[in-house]
This record gives C-alpha cells, sequence and structure tokens, in this order.
C-alpha cells in the first residue's frame, strides 16, 4: 500500500538536505578507506524518558518513512553541495543515485516504550545507513515528546474531547506534525487546517475574541455568528460579562446552541456557574468547552467541572515541558567485510558517563503477568525465548528499500489506547515516578 492508497496528501519534498554536514563528511571518508559498504545496523533508542515521565510514546514513524522514501540528491542539492565544497566529486556522484535499499523494523506507531527500548532499526551498507540519522531523530525526538504529552492529558481528560490548537505557539510545520502527533496521543482533533488536509484530522473551530470587538455589542456578534454557523456554533462568553453573554448566547440561538467557550477566569468556578446557568435557561444539551494555557495538571483539576471540552495549545505542542526525547542514532552491529553475506558484529562506544549504550542487533517484547499486564521490557541479542515469541514490538517497516508498513493515522491512535491500557494502573498518575515496567536485557 502506498500513501496514495490512504488517500491522504502526503507529499514531501526532498529530505536530502536534512542531515548534519558530518553526516555526509563521515561517507565521504569511508567511500576513500573503503568500508562505506559493509553491512551496518543503526538503532534509535533513548536511555531515560523525560524527567518524572512513566512511558514514551512512539510517534512520528508514517513521517519518518515518507522521509526516507524522499531522500534523494537532485540537481540542485547537488549543486549546492558542490558550490560548498562539502563533499568532493566522487562522493556527490554516489549521492546522485543514493536510495535506501535497506531493511527498517521498529514499533509500530502508537506504542509505548521505555529506556533501552530499540524503537528502529536500521538495516543496510553504512553508507546508505549513516545519512540518515538526523532526518530520523528529528521527526521521533519531536513527535514522540508531543505525542508522550498528548497521551498524559488524554489520561487527565478521562474521556472529554481534547481539541489542539497550538500552532501560533510553534513553527508553522512544527505545528502540523504536533496536530499529528496529538491525534496519536489521543486528541479527538485540531484547530489547525494544514493537519486537516494533509492528515485528514478532523478540523474545527468558530471566532475568537477579535470578532466579539469588532461588533457595536456582544448581541451583534452572537446573533452574526448563528446567522452564518448555525444554532450548534460554539460561542466565546468570556469577552466581558460571562453571565449577561450566557443569557445573551441562549436568547439568540436557543436551546439548540451547540457550546459555550471559556477561555478565562477561575475555570472551575465560572464552568460550573455556566453549566447551572444553562440548565435553567432550557439548554441542557449546550456543552461547555474550556481553553487557556491548560496543561494535564489544569485538565485533571477539572476533572470535577461539568465540562465537555478542552482545548490545548502551548504546553501541548512544547511537550508539556519535556519537547524532546533524547533518542540517539548509534551504530551496534557492523560486518567485517564488504561481503554482504558477512555477519554484523556487535560494537558499543565505551564510556564512563551516562552515555553507554549496548552493542548488537536487538529483539524486544513485553512480558505481561497472569493477568496480561505489562511487567518487564525484555530486550536481548540472541533467540528470542519460547513464552516472548508471540509478544515481540518491532514490526518490518522497509524491506529491501520499499516501504512496507504504511497505515492509516487511526490505526496508530487506537494502537496506543490499546498499549496503555496493558500497562500497570500506576502508569496513569500524572505525579512524577520511574518508568512503570523495568527494562531487562535477556
Amino acid at each position: 500500500m502506498n500513501a496514495a492508497d490512504l488517500g491522504l496528501p502526503v507529499d514531501v519534498p526532498s529530505t536530502a538536505l536534512f542531515p548534519d554536514q558530518y553526516e555526509l563528511t563521515m561517507l565521504q571518508a569511508a567511500l576513500k578507506s573503503a568500508p562505506a559498504d559493509r553491512r551496518s545496523v543503526f538503532e534509535v533508542f533513548t536511555r531515560r524518558l523525560p524527567d518524572g515521565r512513566r512511558y514514551g510514546v512512539v510517534a512520528g514513524t508514517g513521517r519518518v518513512l515518507d522521509a526516507v522514501e524522499n531522500f534523494r540528491f537532485d540537481a540542485d542539492v547537488l549543486g549546492f553541495l558542490r558550490e560548498q565544497r562539502i563533499v568532493d566529486e566522487p562522493t556527490l556522484e554516489w549521492l546522485a543515485s543514493y536510495r535506501f535499499s535497506g531493511d527498517i523494523w521498529g514499533y509500530p506507531e502508537g506504542e509505548v516504550y521505555f529506556p533501552g527500548s530499540p524503537i528502529l532499526r536500521v538495516e543496510g551498507t553504512f553508507a546508505e545507513c549513516v545519512l540518515l540519522e538526523t532526518v530520523i531523530l528529528s521527526i521521533l525526538n519531536h513527535d514522540s515528546a508531543i505525542a508522550a504529552a498528548a497521551s498524559r492529558m488524554s489520561v487527565a481528560a478521562g474521556g472529554r474531547r481534547l481539541i489542539e490548537m497550538g500552532a501560533r505557539r510553534t513553527h508553522e510545520l512544527s505545528a502540523v506534525a504536533a496536530s499529528r502527533a496529538a491525534y496519536v496521543g489521543g486528541f479527538n482533533s485540531t484547530s489547525d487546517l494544514a493537519a486537516g488536509f494533509r492528515y485528514a484530522i478532523p478540523t474545527v473551530g468558530t471566532s475568537a475574541h477579535a470578532f466579539t470587538l469588532l461588533h457595536d455589542s456582544e448581541r451583534d456578534a452572537f446573533q452574526a455568528q448563528v446567522d452564518s454557523l448555525g444554532r450548534g456554533t460554539t460561542l466565546l462568553v468570556d469577552t466581558y460579562d460571562v453571565t449577561e453573554a450566557v443569557r445573551s448566547a441562549v436568547e439568540i440561538a436557543g436551546p439548540e446552541l451547540g457550546a459555550v467557550r471559556i477561555d478565562s477566569g477561575d475555570l472551575l468556578l465560572v464552568a460550573h456557574r455556566v453549566r447551572q446557568q444553562l440548565d435553567e435557561l432550557g439548554a441542557v444539551n449546550t456543552k461547555i468547552v474550556v481553553t487557556s494555557d491548560l496543561d494535564e495538571y489544569a485538565i485533571a483539576s477539572l476533572a470535577a467541572a461539568p465540562v465537555d471540552a478542552y482545548g490545548v495549545g502551548t504546553q501541548l505542542v512544547i511537550g508539556s515541558g519535556h519537547p524532546t526525547c533524547s533518542m540517539v542514532y548509534k551504530l551496534v552491529a557492523r560486518a567485517q567485510s564488504d561481503d554482504p553475506k558477512a555477519q554484523p558484529l556487535p560494537v558499543a562506544k565505551k564510556s564512563l558517563g551516562a552515555k553507554s549504550s549496548v552493542g548488537g542487533r536487538k529483539w524486544a517484547a513485553r512480558r505481561v503477568d497472569a493477568y496480561g499486564v505489562a511487567e518487564a521490557e525484555v530486550i536481548g541479542l540472541d533467540a528470542v525465548p519460547s513464552d516472548l515469541v508471540d509478544r515481540q514490538l518491532q514490526v518490518e517497516l522497509v524491506k529491501g528499500g520499499e516501504i512496507v508498513a504504511r497505515e492509516p493515522l487511526d490505526a496508530a491512535r487506537e494502537r496506543h489506547v490499546a498499549a496503555r491500557a496493558g500497562l500497570p494502573m500506576s502508569a496513569m498518575q500524572l505525579s512524577k515516578g520511574e518508568p512503570v515496567l523495568p527494562t531487562e536485557y535477556a
């Protein structure tokens, strides 16, 4: 299946200049010294979760596949590299025909992960794999951070709807990726039209305070909005006096008024008062939406409030204080010769600090207890134990350079719900804590 089969416009420009320069200079040196064609294995993992987090969420896998597929050095890109003397002519000739022809395995999008989890495994020649480091990490680090924050907010919301509305708080292209990752993590819709267009995420939006201020009165603004968008619209009621605004909103739209939005003040108190007022006015089905710099803790504090939906912006697109996952891309195995049949041998950097890693191509499985609840993330190098064969986490994403695992975004979203549900109940706590599963090496 390709992107067109999904009906989603995922036209991605060439990603060939997304690498850091040292990836190209390493390539040049390897081509000259001969080991560029040695079979190599790179893995993406993180040594630790962000401080206090109990689990991570894999997001961005679909975007990684797009990036790998579109990693092409066209004439303009090659001209830039030549003009800037980044690499020599033999390397430019090699890059001109670059096509990733290796294999990629990884945790499927929406799955949860823990320290040491081999989230992605890239296999091929050293030359073709080393170029993908930065583009893969930039996508996975960003998207997984947003998805993890979204997941925590989804837990805090307890089934109430979540609206992503952070586009104005980040880079315009990051906003689209953030909307996608938030949807994987449990959000229901976005205000970002580009995200809706590119990824078929439901979009929502009605009006801001500027629309009310434009009119001679709040009633005029409400009337204009209802006339244009219908009685089921959402009216913003905190521009002036909330009580008066709610009264006017129901008088104009009637009990069919879709929702009111509250964007300031003591949200817990105001929501209770607005709910009581709406019910007294007969608008018992009118929903209440709250916004205003929410994060998972603010959402949790509103659990007792009669709120139907939350709109979240700034804290979501910055990962609620953790904008990266500190994932790394490390060479863990390489062949001793250029023979395609030579088996990769484990390699690892020696370090006295916290940057140590474990060499070798790894498998990963999640062991569960008698009740089906996850109890450990198990990582190994040799044969998979028989009791874990059916619990393996990695799936084939790319085979011989061909994408083999594209899927609708809703599949990743549903997978995350299932993966999170399989964790111990303590994973749902918002208080700081250690990873909810230990990482064991078999």
